[in-house]
C-alpha cells in the first residue's frame, strides 16, 4: 500500500507539472452577459458546470440540514454545488476519518462540486475560547474542550484532505464595526496568513494530498482552486488595500469576508459596491456568508457572482418560510385553516402539494417533516430566484427585475 501510494504521488507530481506546463487551470470562469455591473457567466470546476450568479446551500457537517441530496440534485433544486466547514468536519469526525473514507465526497455521497471555508470564521466567533498569534489560533474545541491550533498549513491539510473544488485561504475576521488601526491590523495578518496558505497548498497539491482529485476535463487540470479573501472591515481603504495584496499573490477567484458580522446592512451594500467592481473581472467573485434574498439581488448588481448562507435552513427549521412577498412565520396562528400554498408564485413540490394549514400543523405538532418541507421550499426560493436573475441579466432586463422583485417582497402578505 505504501509503495502504490508512493507511487500515486510521483503520478500527481507529474501530473502537476504537465498541468503547469499546458496552462491548465483548477476552474474556468467565464461571463457570458452583463447589465451594468451585474452579469452571468458559467464556472467551470473538475466535477461540473455552475451558472453563476449562484447561491450555493451550506452543509456544514457534511449535509445540508433537512434535505436529502437525492433533493438537491433533482431538476426542482438541481444545486451543483454546495459547502462543507473545515473546523466542524476537523472537530467530528475528523480529517483523517474522512480520507480514510476516501474524501469528503465519497464519504457523504455528494459527486458534484464542494466548496470547504477555511475555519477562520468559526474559530473567530469562539471569542474568549481562542487565542490569536502570528502563527496561528489556539482555540478550545467546542466538542470536547480539547486544546487545537489552526494555521494556515492546518487548514490548507485539512482541505486537501476533504478534497473539496474550491479551498479558501485562512482569514482572520474583525467585526464589521472595527476601529481602522484594529482592521488593519487584522488585515495584514490575513494578508501574510494568505501567503501562507498559497505557499502551503501548492505544497499539497505536488504533494498529491487532494483526495477529491478526478480526472479532469481536457482544459482543467484536475486539480483544487483556492480563493483569496478581501478582509478590512467597514474601511474601503483597507478594503482596497486587501484586495491589491489578494491579487499580487495570485488565486483562482476572490472573495470579500467579513460582512453580515453585525455591521449595519447600508455598510456591507457600501462596501460590495466599491470593491467586487475592483475584483479582477476574469474571475469568480464570492460574497461570503450574505444573505437574504434582498441581498442577492442587491449584491449581483454590484458586481457579485458567489452567495451562500445558512438562512434558508436554519430558518426553515425555526418554522419561517422565504416567499415572493417577504417572510412567513408558520407559527402564526392565522395560518392554521389558510388553504393556500406557502407563496402562489412558487412551483416547488411543497407548494403544489401542501396548504400553510397543513404546514402549521405539522410545526405545532413538533413533526419534523414540518422542517423538512419548510426546508425544501426555502432552498427552492433561493435557487430559483438566482435562475431567475441569470436570465434578467441574460434578457438584460435585470434593473426592471430588482426594481420590481424588491417592491414585491416589501409588500408583505
Amino acid at each position: 500500500m505504501k509503495v502504490l501510494a508512493k507511487a500515486q504521488r510521483e503520478i500527481l507530481k507529474l501530473a502537476k507539472s504537465l498541468s503547469n506546463s499546458l496552462g491548465l487551470k483548477p476552474i474556468h470562469f467565464e461571463v457570458s452577459a452583463s447589465e451594468a455591473e451585474a452579469r452571468t457567466g458559467s464556472l467551470r470546476t473538475r466535477r461540473g458546470v455552475i451558472e453563476t450568479p449562484v447561491f450555493m446551500p451550506i452543509g456544514t457537517l457534511g449535509t445540508v440540514k433537512g434535505i436529502r441530496f437525492e433533493a438537491l440534485e433533482a431538476e426542482e433544486l438541481d444545486a451543483r454545488i454546495i459547502l462543507g466547514n473545515t473546523y466542524h468536519l476537523w472537530l467530528r469526525p475528523g480529517a483523517e476519518t474522512i480520507l480514510a473514507c476516501g474524501g469528503l465526497h465519497k464519504f457523504i455521497g455528494w459527486d458534484r462540486a464542494l466548496l470547504t471555508d477555511s475555519g477562520g470564521f468559526q474559530v473567530w466567533s469562539l471569542g474568549d475560547l481562542r487565542r490569536i498569534t502570528e502563527e496561528g489560533t489556539e482555540f478550545r474545541s467546542h466538542v470536547d474542550g480539547s486544546l487545537r491550533f489552526l494555521s494556515p498549513e492546518v487548514s490548507m491539510q485539512v482541505q486537501a484532505t476533504l478534497g473539496s473544488e474550491i479551498v479558501m485561504v485562512l482569514d482572520e475576521c474583525a467585526p464589521g464595526d472595527a476601529e481602522h488601526e484594529i482592521a488593519r491590523k487584522s488585515m495584514l495578518l490575513t494578508a501574510r496568513w494568505a501567503a501562507r496558505s498559497r505557499a502551503a497548498f501548492d505544497a499539497m497539491q505536488m504533494k498529491g494530498m487532494d483526495a477529491g482529485r478526478t480526472v479532469s476535463p481536457e482544459d482543467l487540470s484536475g486539480e483544487q482552486a483556492l480563493f483569496g479573501i478581501v478582509q478590512g472591515a467597514s474601511h474601503m481603504d483597507l478594503r482596497r488595500e486587501s484586495l491589491e495584496r489578494s491579487v499580487e499573490i495570485g488565486f483562482d477567484g476572490y472573495a470579500i469576508g467579513g460582512l453580515s458580522v453585525g455591521e449595519e446592512k447600508s455598510v456591507m451594500y457600501d462596501v460590495v459596491e466599491h470593491i467586487a467592481p475592483l475584483m479582477p473581472k476574469d474571475h469568480p467573485r464570492y460574497l461570503m456568508g450574505v444573505g437574504t434574498p434582498e441581498d442577492l439581488i442587491e449584491c449581483v448588481a454590484r458586481g457579485v457572482d458567489m452567495f451562500d448562507c445558512v438562512l434558508p435552513t436554519r430558518n426553515g427549521r425555526t418554522g419561517q418560510a422565504f416567499t415572493s412577498r417577504g417572510k412567513l412565520n408558520i407559527k402564526n396562528a392565522r395560518y392554521a385553516r389558510d388553504t393556500r400554498p406557502l407563496d402562489d408564485e412558487c412551483a416547488c413540490s411543497v407548494c403544489r402539494r401542501h396548504s400553510r394549514a397543513y404546514l402549521r400543523h405539522l410545526y405545532a405538532t413538533g413533526e419534523m417533516l414540518a422542517s423538512i418541507l419548510l426546508t425544501h421550499h426555502n432552498l427552492a426560493f433561493f435557487l430559483d430566484t438566482m435562475r431567475r436573475v441569470r436570465q434578467a441579466i441574460r434578457s438584460g432586463d435585470f434593473t426592471r427585475f430588482r426594481q420590481e422583485f424588491t417592491v414585491r417582497i416589501n409588500s408583505g402578505d
